[in-house]
């Protein structure tokens, strides 16, 4: 699909700050995609699995740009759900953004462009999705980009620190762990974490804090 002829369709186009990864705190255009082949318990996005309108890649192009940011996120739902999600990426990257991609990993991660951060979300147990893991993939991951867990409670948080033994994960890229919000306490895994020294970067959804689950924030 060449990029001029390339549509996607989106839930919405938001301007915020970045509430996870390395680059939590920065303004950020978000560009949500709608649709999604996974169903987690604790998705906060389910608004995004249907609907939205159909925009084509120029009319993306000239909203993101009137924010007038720096950073661009596309996420979803699954945003790697629609073909023409790679045509977008690689035109954000064109555009001169910085460029991040919110991934359940669900799908193959290797033909994004590799100007883009792509950060992989890992499901675990609690999620009802770990299934569709393809820990394969997270092996092609660089230093600059992440892998999630988002932990629902002290199974899932033993879980994620077997995979991060065994995958040696935090050999490729920065591990984050995340506590899934109202299910696990953020001090319960932040203590967790500093009791078994573990190689990961503890986040909170600081979108949430600041503005609970208002969409668009």
């Amino acid at each position: 699909m060449s990029s001029a002829s390339t549509r996607l369709k989106l839930a919405e186009i938001f301007y915020s700050l970045q509430g996870e990864a390395d680059s939590v705190g920065i303004p950020t255009v978000f560009v949500r995609l709608t649709g999604c082949p996974l169903r987690c318990q604790y998705c906060d996005t389910t608004y995004a699995f249907h609907g939205g309108q159909w925009w084509d890649l120029r009319a993306i192009l000239e909203r993101v740009a009137a924010y007038r940011a720096t950073h661009v996120c596309v996420t979803g739902g699954e945003p790697l759900a629609q073909p023409g999600c790679l045509a977008l990426l690689a035109a954000l990257a064109d555009a001169g953004y910085r460029v991040s991609l919110e991934t359940s990993g669900a799908m193959p991660i290797e033909a994004v462009d590799p100007r883009v951060i792509r950060v992989v979300d890992v499901k675990t147990p609690g999620s009802g999705e770990e299934g569709r893991n393809r820990y394969e993939q997270l092996a092609l991951l660089r230093p600059e980009e992440q892998i999630k867990f988002v932990l629902c409670d002290r199974a899932d948080y033993e879980w994620g620190r077997e995979k991060l033994a065994s995958l040696q994960l935090a050999r490729h890229c920065q591990v984050l762990f995340s506590p899934s919000h109202e299910q696990l306490p953020a001090r319960e895994l932040a203590d967790w974490i500093l009791e078994d020294r573990l190689p990961v970067r503890f986040q909170i959804q600081l979108h949430k804090y600041l503005w609970g689950d208002v969409p668009g924030r």
